[in-house]
């Protein structure tokens, strides 16, 4: 069988994506490994209609109103290489050494993200260590911040966080503000700290302070730290995708309707943007789905 499309990846993006296939009746096969990006978020905020519902929860019942659909199917399965064939259609194969043909193809798998090398930082991942004072700050609001500087957008995320509480930039002694930035750091009443976190430290997933290199201890209630992000595979480069690179790591170029750099393919969500954000990576799966019906239309 040759599927009108195949949607690789089942978050927000994807799911998105498949449901606009679905409601033109196309034939759709979605595949997802089950690792989404926002899998260590307990809760998923901002999100329009849905502030504060666990991530798992949302994806759950897209799921089952997806499957509704009968021209739907569904697999459950890592992907480990695709192609486009000579005939224009895209060939994906997964782990089991399945294979599989389709017209048109959407990657929506997300990205994986890598913090720094400091004890106590991944196992409060999307707790109390996150990334987003729109998703998750105002949880943490007035109770003291810690920006643990992993890049210079980390300079950018300092200034915008007192808004939310008072704010510690600690630069690590390698991430330091320009004299432009620093003006703006004192005017927004940043602290600075130059001296190395060397742990992060509290009770459970709750955090008390940041244990610096010379001995001291900086109180804290919560990190924010910019992640490098990358792909968890080789697909696009595998389809010789143009690539662009964020302030976190490098994305799929794509248009405003989510088409890449090689026709038929379409990339949506965290890995097709260079800002990150739930509803963001829904809307984008929408536009993609929309814009791959078309395709289909006029192939």
């Amino acid at each position: 069988m040759i599927w009108d499309a195949i949607v690789i990846g089942g978050g927000f993006a994807g799911l998105s994506a498949a449901m606009q296939l679905a409601r033109g009746q196309r034939q759709v096969l979605l595949i997802d490994a089950g690792e989404p990006r926002n899998r260590f978020a307990a809760q998923s905020h901002g999100f329009f209609a849905a502030d504060g519902a666990e991530p798992g929860e949302l994806r759950g019942r897209a799921w089952q109103q997806l499957m509704a659909y009968p021209t739907v199917q569904f697999r459950q399965s890592r992907v480990s290489s695709v192609q486009k064939l000579a005939d224009g259609y895209f060939c994906v194969r997964d782990e089991t050494e399945q294979q599989y043909q389709s017209k048109a193809l959407i990657l929506a798998t997300g990205l994986t993200d890598t913090l720094p090398d400091i004890p106590g930082l991944a196992p409060r991942w999307g707790k109390s260590v996150i990334h987003c004072p729109y998703c998750h700050g105002y949880e943490f609001r007035q109770q003291p911040i810690a920006v643990i500087a992993a890049g210079e957008a980390s300079i950018h995320q300092a200034a915008i966080l007192p808004d939310w509480g008072p704010v510690t930039y600690f630069s690590q002694g390698k991430f330091m503000p320009d004299a432009e930035q620093l003006a703006l750091l004192k005017r927004r009443g940043v602290t600075l700290e130059h001296t190395a976190v060397t742990a992060v430290e509290g009770e459970g997933f709750a955090i008390s302070h940041m244990l610096l290199a010379d001995g001291r201890r900086v109180p804290a209630k919560v990190v924010y730290v910019a992640p490098k992000t990358a792909f968890g595979h080789t697909l696009a480069q595998q389809l010789g995708c143009e690539l662009e690179q964020g302030p976190a790591g490098a994305y799929i170029k794509t248009d405003a309707m989510q088409l890449s750099s090689v026709s038929g393919l379409f990339a949506a969500g965290d890995m097709a943007s260079p800002m990150h954000n739930g509803m963001l990576a829904a809307a984008a799966g929408v536009k993609a789905g929309a814009a791959a019906h078309r395709y289909l239309m006029l192939g």
